[in-house]
Order: C-alpha cells, then structure tokens, then sequence
C-alpha cells in the first residue's frame, strides 16, 4: 500500500493494528492458531434472499471444529 497523506497512513495503520488485536483475541480465546481459525470457518457463507415478499436463509451446514470454534467464542450459529 502506498499512502501519501498522513491520514491516510494513520487509517491505514489503525486497521492494521485492529485486525491483529482481533486476531490475538481469536487465537488466545480460542488455543487455536488464527491460520486454522480461517481455514475451518472461511468455506461457511451465508445467504439472505427475499422472493415474493418471503425471507429465505440459505447457508452451508457447519462442521464439528467450526462449531466449537463459535461455541467456544459465545457465538450462537443460529
């Protein structure tokens, strides 16, 4: 990245630094590596689809490691 303009550079920096905190939190919540974090949750998406006035939810069925990873971050997947 290539800023040249010091706000530029200090927003570049402030997400920089705030992904990395979001990561040590992952890894230390979780004792997993952030690299296996991504790889167990990066294949699940999520769709919402409005068709005829009705809401439709489709999404990929999670797997054992990707649920523990979110139960273990008190996140519920449904």
């Amino acid at each position: 990245m290539f800023h040249h303009a010091g706000d530029a550079i200090e927003a570049h920096l402030t997400i920089v630094f705030a992904a990395l905190a979001v990561a040590r939190h992952l890894q230390e919540a979780t004792r997993i590596s952030f690299r296996k974090i991504l790889q167990t949750l990066r294949p699940f998406q999520q769709i919402s689809v409005r068709i005829a006035g009705h809401e439709h939810l489709a999404h990929d069925p999670l797997t054992p490691p990707a649920l523990e990873i979110l139960h273990t971050l008190g996140i519920d997947p449904n």
